[in-house]
């Protein structure tokens, strides 16, 4: 979550010199080969079972395609805050999916985590614009990616016990790449100037191939194996919480008393949403 809540300040950097899609595509582009090399020298490849691979295709249709698709556009609609608030819901769609589809459970005090930790989120992007503007389209695609995220979640609890972190996106990554395909070459690829992408265009698109696109999703992947879906989703609000510390030493943004409140918030949401998980794991030794 942590290398997530930087790729927003990253994007902005990317967004100087490259539109949505290409930003997407070439960050896809990028993060393909790093990871199949990683994956060959670690010796961790693994050939897809055919029964799986409409999974995987449903995958990456919800993650990087829809969720990409409307977190950009979405964001040329709406403030910063009400993105960050939109997307910090998706813990809160997260476990009620997977309590009807994987039939997974929260105790109270995780759920109560989960809550606490939202108004968290809340009080860090308020302390950041101090108010909400959007329209009802812009809302609406940010949504979209919430939804799409739900679903990849959802999908990805299907495939994590079969397969490692590093395959899964790697194929989600290369499938989602061709899907990305027919827009960057129909929209935006006479637009592209290589000669024009600034310095730090070229390292923050970069880092969103490696570490957005790459490590973000090993990690998560895993997460999501070790804790389950819900509990792997609250640590979510982690996202518009970096977001803030980054912007507040990369893009000089203001960090206010309220800001550090909201932190605080955050993170004590998040030690209640997994003090089951803590307990269980000591009572185990």
């Amino acid at each position: 979550m942590v290398f997530w809540g930087i790729t927003f300040v990253a994007f902005k950097f990317a967004n100087e010199s490259l539109e949505p899609i290409a930003i997407v595509f070439i960050r896809l582009a990028i993060s393909i080969p790093f990871l199949f090399g990683f994956a060959l020298l670690t010796g961790r490849m693994m050939k897809i079972r055919k029964e799986d691979f409409l999974w995987f295709i449903l995958l990456a249709f919800a993650e990087p395609f829809i969720y990409f698709l409307g977190e950009a556009f979405g964001l040329s609609m709406v403030s910063s805050t009400m993105a960050a608030v939109i997307i910090a819901t998706i813990p809160l769609f997260v476990p009620i999916a997977a309590y009807l589809l994987l039939k997974e459970r929260l105790s109270l005090t995780n759920i109560i985590g989960l809550i606490v930790s939202f108004a968290g989120v809340i009080t860090v992007v308020m302390a950041s614009e101090g108010k909400f503007n959007g329209n009802f389209k812009g809302i609406l695609l940010m949504f979209l990616a919430v939804l799409a995220a739900v679903g990849y979640t959802i999908i990805v609890k299907k495939l994590v016990h079969s397969y490692n972190g590093i395959i899964i996106t790697a194929w989600q990554s290369t499938i989602g790449a061709l899907m990305f395909l027919p827009l960057f070459l129909i929209f935006e690829i006479d637009g592209l100037e290589l000669r024009s992408i600034s310095q730090e265009s070229f390292w923050a698109v970069l880092y969103l191939g490696i570490f957005g696109s790459g490590i973000c999703f090993i990690l998560f992947t895993t997460g999501i194996r070790e804790l389950g879906a819900s509990k792997a989703n609250v640590f979510a609000n982690l996202v518009p919480v970096v977001t803030a510390i980054v912007s507040f030493f990369l893009l000089k943004e203001a960090m206010p008393a309220m800001k550090i409140a909201g932190i605080l918030i955050v993170l004590t949401g998040l030690l209640l949403s997994q003090l089951t998980s803590f307990k269980l794991k000591n009572g185990s030794k």
